[in-house]
């Protein structure tokens, strides 16, 4: 089939599935799994071939990420029965005021926690996020919503030890300690300034609560309900938070560690994500039941493992779209015909990758590719390979939307409707790779 058609038949699926979801008013699941099979069938993939792209595209995302969603959704769930999230957020808001809150989010998590996966730090910090929500005069849900997905996507592919920063500065030679300083350069600034854009489109009305949230927002929706002497048993606001500062030491420790090339032993076993959140949750759980009791722990534990189920089925399913759309070969179409384009080597880098990133829905793989394609090439060219990193990582953010297993899980972790994740995931990613690609073509002035 020619390069054409499978653009061709690519740009119907999407704007298919997202149509059937907007206007039809189609379950996520039965669009994106109809957009999956139309595109498989379309460009060639075959009848068997497209069931196993689907197949094997949600059983990937659920290898690799399923028990880090469940484990993060149950420590979650237990935080907040020991009446950590609320304690949190009331020292938050003492202490920022609830107005400057997603500008606190969006810079410290993609500053200070790009080792931990976005997908771990956007479950662990949800429940925080909608508990602060209510206490924004306007729009609170979207504003710090949009504040969670810049502080989650921005280390990724902009700061070390982000999966997707240390590939791009592994692919292009750049020392990992100077990716690190001009990565927090451009990411900082980049937060605070997407941030303040976001909110004055929300001023404007951009956003619609009716339409937007599944349902109404007027609590914190994981407060837990305290009685009497209960109350009084609920440990101190440092004992609660503790298996999650246990979790993220660990899986901090084990990104240095990878970075530093210990693949092995064991500060790798436990900075593994998914053996650090293990760990957090086992330390929440029997703090939940000493500090309440047995059956309250249990019961929590249910509550979280039912909320779960959602979540990784649409998870999956966004994932199984874009296996799909790998297996139609669209990213081997896309580097070729990039890689002779004449434009200016930083421009270029954020295209590729955000047009990448449009296609296939990953952010990590979009940024390694605009920089694979652009290797080649950096030693005939007069310009810094930082730079390119930058670039690429930048143009990796572009909007995430329907064909991201990411944007699914936000959807569900912070109840909304597609169209209200339209307008928070995707709207503050696009502004976040415009204003960051800014922020790289400043820098590129005086490097």
């Amino acid at each position: 089939m020619s390069d054409v058609l499978i653009l061709l038949h690519t740009a119907i699926a999407l704007t298919a599935t997202v149509l059937l979801i907007l206007v039809a008013r189609i379950e996520p699941l039965i669009a994106l799994l109809t957009g999956s099979i139309y595109l498989g069938l379309a460009t060639g993939l075959g009848f068997q071939g497209t069931v196993e792209a689907i197949t094997n595209g949600f059983g990937d995302i659920m290898s690799s990420i399923g028990l880090l969603i469940t484990f993060g959704v149950l420590l979650g769930s237990l935080l907040s029965a020991t009446g950590a999230l609320r304690k949190l957020t009331e020292s938050l808001l003492r202490v920022f005021g609830a107005e400057r809150a997603p500008y606190v989010f969006s810079t410290s998590m993609s500053s200070v926690f790009p080792a931990i996966y976005t997908d771990v730090l956007l479950v662990l910090t949800a429940p925080l996020g909608r508990s602060i929500a209510p206490r924004i005069r306007r729009d609170g849900t979207a504003a710090m919503g949009a504040a969670l997905i810049l502080g989650s996507e921005l280390g990724l592919v902009l700061v070390i030890p982000g999966a997707g920063a240390l590939a791009v500065a592994g692919l292009l030679n750049v020392p990992l300690g100077s990716m690190l300083l001009f990565g927090l350069v451009v990411t900082v600034p980049t937060a605070l300034i997407t941030t303040f854009l976001y909110k004055q489109l929300l001023e404007r009305g951009l956003w619609n609560r009716n339409s937007d949230e599944l349902s109404p927002q007027d609590a914190p929706a994981d407060e837990p309900v305290e009685a009497g002497a209960e109350s009084a048993k609920l440990p101190s606001l440092g004992v609660s938070l503790l298996p999650l500062l246990v979790a993220i030491a660990l899986i901090a420790a084990g990104g240095i560690a990878k970075v530093a090339g210990v693949s092995s032993g064991p500060l790798a076993f436990f900075g593994d994500p998914l053996v650090a959140l293990f760990l957090g949750v086992v330390g929440a759980y029997f703090l939940a039941w000493r500090s309440l009791s047995r059956q309250q722990a249990g019961n929590t534990l249910s509550r979280g493992l039912r909320e779960c189920g959602s979540i990784l089925v649409i998870t999956g399913v966004g994932g199984s779209l874009g296996a799909v759309i790998s297996k139609t070969g669209l990213e081997d179409i896309l580097a070729g015909y990039f890689s002779s384009n004449a434009l200016s080597p930083l421009i270029l880098a954020w295209i590729i990758a955000a047009v990448l990133h449009v296609c296939i829905g990953s952010t990590s793989v979009a940024a390694i590719t605009a920089a694979g394609i652009l290797a080649p090439v950096l030693g005939s060219i007069d310009i810094s390979p930082l730079l390119v990193a930058l670039a690429a990582g930048s143009g990796a953010l572009f909007a995430v939307h329907v064909n991201s297993n990411f944007f699914w899980m936000f959807q569900r972790l912070l109840n909304l409707s597609t169209r209200g994740t339209l307008k928070t995931c995707t709207v503050v990613t696009m502004l976040a790779s415009v204003v960051s690609l800014g922020m790289v073509l400043a820098l590129s002035v005086v490097l």
